[in-house]
């Protein structure tokens, strides 16, 4: 299996993880959609960081764990970027398109996620765990 296939499984995993917490944090307790949103994805991360060391690119894991792991977060935080703002530059446009305003952050969440993925993939490929 090749890596970009274990890290678009880990990076499932970790988007399932992240769509979940951001259904708890804004319907459960009401938070709002830029608080649940970092918050959400930061789950995702610590999710993907411990998969795609283990699984996805084991052969970097002789570079020091905490320096890989600030490396992670660096390319993650730049992800979050990005994720959030296309978050929140179409949550209230999808959510009139489809009629449903209060759930504009899902449809825009899954077209955040997709924009996303090749940065996170080829940033951590290349600088995180290279080996």
């Amino acid at each position: 299996m090749g890596k970009f296939v274990r890290f678009l499984i880990v990076g499932a995993s970790g988007t399932v993880l992240d769509f979940v917490l951001l259904i708890v944090f804004k319907e459960v307790f009401a938070l709002p959609t830029l608080i649940a949103n970092v918050m959400s994805y930061s789950g995702g991360i610590v999710n993907n960081f411990t998969w795609n060391r283990l699984w996805t690119f084991p052969e970097a894991r002789d570079k020091h764990i905490a320096m890989q792991f600030v490396q992670f977060a660096g390319v993650s935080l730049i992800g979050l970027t990005l994720n959030t703002a296309i978050v929140l530059v179409l949550e209230n446009p999808l959510g009139d398109l489809l009629h449903d305003p209060e759930n504009g952050y899902l449809p825009a969440k899954v077209i955040a996620t997709v924009c996303v993925v090749m940065w996170n993939f080829l940033a951590n490929r290349y600088w995180t765990f290279r080996s």
